[in-house]
């Protein structure tokens, strides 16, 4: 999309093998039909399903994701520490509490557009280990001016995420969830002018619990077992939001709910 507007692609969760292929041949097709200015995706799924090493990063990154976003399992994967410094386009939530490696944005630019892509954590049934995303959120916006904003909210609690977005709304041109892998149908925009959506769903195998093996969580609810998640088997579904903003005021114009292939489609 060019001209007077431009347009955003964003990618929700990307779990493990299953999610990762769905982007390798699902990426290009929706490129095709959107022509996004920028591809931003959240890759902490990316390994089995929880986490991300450096080469996953390289391979989505090289599969034309301009950003990759992380969340509440960004260092599971020790040998991710390191390469932070290696890729800017890789960020964490910029209000975890301790002295971690990496940052909590990433500024890409292209065809005159500079997309800053903020991440940022909730705290309501996340783990005590996070800042007031609020106060972050803020000064995320003194460290990126004269920058259109995207923000991945990484949260659980819908009512945490909508606050986000009211208290973003006129500084980013997007608020978008991720963490819950379910896609909500809440997508609209916020005056005077920010996209949001609840939770934009993840890349991921849709038979499946969040992209888990069912009947793993099935024995894990029921008899109380503590054997461990594995991603389900099975093709993957594309899901997310593309944004359409205006370039000169950089307030979001339209938000769509992508999901890609698309079985209800007639």
């Amino acid at each position: 999309m060019r001209g007077d507007t431009f347009g955003i692609l964003f990618l929700g969760d990307i779990v493990g093998r299953p999610g990762r292929e769905a982007v390798l041949r699902g990426l290009p097709v929706l490129r095709e039909q959107l022509r996004p200015t920028f591809v931003v995706a959240n890759g902490e799924n990316a390994a089995a399903g929880v986490g991300i090493t450096p080469a996953l990063a390289r391979e989505l990154l090289a599969d034309g994701i301009d950003v990759l976003t992380l969340g509440n399992h960004a260092f599971h994967k020790s040998e991710i520490n390191g390469y932070f410094a290696e890729e800017p386009r890789l960020i964490r939530p910029a209000n975890m509490h301790a002295p971690l490696p990496g940052r909590g944005y990433a500024t890409v630019e292209r065809d005159g557009v500079r997309l800053a892509v903020l991440n940022l954590c909730g705290r309501v049934k996340m783990e005590p280990t996070y800042d007031d995303p609020f106060a972050a959120f803020d000064a995320l916006c003194k460290l990126t001016p004269n920058a259109v904003r995207l923000l991945d909210f990484h949260a659980e609690a819908t009512s945490e995420k909508m606050a986000m977005g009211y208290h973003a709304a006129g500084r980013a041109a997007a608020v978008l969830g991720t963490h819950t892998h379910v896609t909500t149908a809440d997508e609209r925009i916020l005056p005077p002018g920010t996209a949001y959506q609840s939770d934009v769903g993840m890349c991921g195998p849709p038979d499946s619990v969040l992209g888990m093996r069912a009947d793993i969580i099935l024995r894990r609810f029921r008899e109380g077992s503590t054997e461990r998640f594995e991603v389900a088997e099975g093709p993957g579904v594309i899901c997310g939001a593309f944004i359409s903003v205006e370039t000169g005021s950089g307030n979001a114009l339209s938000i769509r709910r992508i999901r890609y292939p698309d079985e209800t489609a007639p």
